[in-house]
């Protein structure tokens, strides 16, 4: 066979395992061709050396956010492809967002598709966001949009005032969408606990922007997820949490899992990484803290942090996004908001944070291809799980990204050896157009030295981006696979009959 593409000298790593040394990939027409040693070579093949680098599956950011209209200073389809495939990010899934307003989701998804077309630098996907659930959508239009626009998943909030949805009309699309075989994402925190809380400190004047922390509290988020758990476990329909931050919410999770529920949950970099000091800004100027709000909040503690880590690495967690939802710092249309009339007003400041370039990186640095491995927090077959592979399962991409196997998209990246890519992230270094970077300082073992995206290289980071706008794919994807628990099950207390006396 005539490779277009040839990867020698890397050590390959799969969801599964890591492969034997001396292993080759052949690419053709942008697909893993075959696996095997000494393939053979043409005068048109080209041939990339990795040097003793791994190399691992192209990653999937299956929570982001990008020309939005609640966020004019974000990232567009535009930029936020460019810094993700920076960052070894190959495809990404974003928000078609319907606003309360909207009776169809047919408008929704044109005008979405208008901003993402001939834009992007890597392949990409849409999540609908439901607000408004009307029977007709879910009835009608759910149906043929899965079917026909492969848009396989929901997003519901059960928080914001402009978004959130009642218990009842969570539970009427986790009917629907496991009639249809989607996957619904859900953010879980208490609404009614944090508009409290956030009337007492307008009321006391704790305004700063460190306060956008004490008012959404942990067990905001704890009992929220405990209740959209209950209501999957009602519909008997798998269910995604979203960006989960507290001990006790993903303890919830672990239980159904446990009992063999269909619970799947995702976490952020952020969680991991930052705590709630850095909402604090610095001594010169606090309200430069808004550049880390964002919801939930960062968490106080560090043991926080360990036990979301040590839930990355029992498999609790199913998927690992960047949640990238920004808004520029220093605009009168982003964080600024947040100052008004010279008094900051943390409940103002839109949220979100910057992390689709970073989000690779910061997960690969805590394997043993850069810690010892003592002193590792996942494995490689682990980081690959929640980098890229499991979203491909979850979110209908399985079979075509996700993987390094004969008949996969040739979508790759490949590491620098050793430790010749350590690395300090830097605004001055990201590819985004944020005017920030909440990680600025962190060091990280390696840095993507080539994206691949279907055996076009798209990123080398000598040259810089060499891919172009316009290569990325939109991914018609089918239905989501369940990769926790099972459905079939009966709420505790009920006897199995009782369903069928009122569905």
């Amino acid at each position: 066979m005539d490779f277009d593409l040839v990867v020698k000298n890397g050590i390959l790593v799969t969801a599964s395992e890591v492969l034997p040394e001396g292993l080759e990939l052949g690419i053709k027409d942008g697909k893993i061709a075959c696996i095997g040693t000494s393939l053979p070579t043409s005068s048109t093949t080209k041939i990339i050396d990795a040097e003793g680098a791994y190399v691992t599956p192209g990653g999937i950011d299956s929570h982001v956010h990008l020309a939005q209209k609640n966020s004019p200073t974000g990232d567009n389809w535009e930029t936020g492809t460019r810094s993700a495939i920076a960052g070894g990010t190959t495809t990404v899934i974003a928000f078609a967002s319907q606003q309360k307003a909207d009776t169809s989701l047919y408008p929704v998804l044109e005008d979405y598709q208008e901003k993402s077309v001939n834009q992007t630098y890597c392949d990409y996907g849409f999540h609908f966001i439901l607000t408004n659930p009307t029977p007709e959508i879910l009835r009608d239009e759910l149906p043929v949009l899965a079917e026909r626009e492969g848009i396989t998943s929901v997003k519901l909030y059960m928080t914001y005032e402009l978004m959130k949805l009642n218990d009842r009309e969570v539970l009427r699309i986790l009917f629907a969408c496991k009639q249809l075989g989607m996957t619904t994402m859900i953010h879980a925190e208490s609404h009614d606990m944090i508009s409290m809380i956030i009337e007492g400190l307008e009321r006391n004047k704790n305004t700063d922007p460190y306060f956008h922390a004490v008012a959404r509290p942990r067990i905001a988020e704890d009992e929220a997820s405990y209740r959209a758990i209950s209501l999957a476990e009602l519909a008997d329909a798998p269910m995604l949490i979203v960006h989960m931050s507290s001990d006790v919410a993903i303890s919830h999770v672990r239980d159904a899992q446990t009992r063999l529920l269909p619970i799947h949950a995702e976490t952020c970099p952020h969680y991991l990484f930052l705590l709630s000091e850095k909402i604090k800004g610095e001594p010169h100027d606090h309200f430069s803290g808004a550049k880390h709000v964002c919801s939930p909040p960062l968490r106080h503690d560090v043991k926080d942090l360990d036990a979301l880590w040590q839930s990355i690495a029992n498999g609790t967690f199913t998927t690992f996004s960047s949640d990238h939802a920004p808004s520029k710092y220093d605009h009168p249309g982003g964080k600024r908001l947040g100052m008004v009339d010279g008094i900051p007003r943390f409940s103002k400041i839109p949220n979100g944070l910057p992390g689709i370039e970073t989000r690779v990186a910061l997960l690969f640095g805590e394997t043993p291809a850069c810690r010892p491995a003592e002193e590792a927090r996942l494995s490689l077959p682990r980081f690959v799980q929640l980098a890229t592979t499991n979203a491909a399962k979850l979110y209908g991409l399985d079979g075509k990204k996700g993987s390094i196997a004969p008949g996969y998209d040739a979508d790759l990246i490949i590491w620098h050896p050793g430790d010749k890519g350590a690395t300090t992230i830097t605004q001055s270094n990201m590819h985004h157009d944020i005017d920030y970077t909440p990680f600025e300082g962190v060091q990280v073992g390696n840095w993507p030295r080539y994206t691949i995206l279907r055996g076009e290289v798209v990123w080398d980071q000598e040259k810089g981006i060499v891919g172009q706008k316009g290569f990325g794919q939109y991914l018609k994807r089918g239905k989501g696979q369940v990769l926790v628990g099972k459905t079939g099950n009966v709420p505790r207390g009920m006897k199995p009959e009782e369903r069928q006396y009122w569905l």
